[in-house]
């Protein structure tokens, strides 16, 4: 009887678990730039594996200095949607480039 009343609460702890949804995954820190404006902005702890156009940036005015404080490796792209045929760069958490690179989106792995 005991094994019986432990496999069935095994069972629905497991259904359980199934049930719950899963919360993204973000990458922990931030990822600062800097407006076509110059105003300072920044991504506080972001979903990681989703594109991310940056608030502030246009096609004609692109943010740029940006700067990897998360614990994450971010892609930064020129173009918009992460178009990975435009110019992009590759940052590692830490990394901080200049006011001459321009982006508008990021992506985090």
């Amino acid at each position: 009887m005991r094994l019986h009343q432990t496999l069935g609460a095994t069972v629905g702890a497991l259904l359980l678990a199934l049930a719950v949804p899963t919360s993204a995954h973000a990458t922990t820190g931030d990822f600062l730039y800097k407006t076509s404006t110059g105003q300072d902005a920044a991504l506080s702890d972001p979903a990681s594996g989703e594109c991310i156009n940056l608030p502030g940036t246009t096609e004609e005015a692109l943010g740029h200095s940006p700067q990897n404080l998360t614990v994450s490796t971010a892609t930064a792209f020129a173009g918009t949607d992460c178009d990975e045929e435009g110019t992009y760069y590759s940052m590692e958490p830490g990394k901080k480039l200049g006011e001459e690179v321009k982006i508008r989106s990021v992506i985090f792995s």
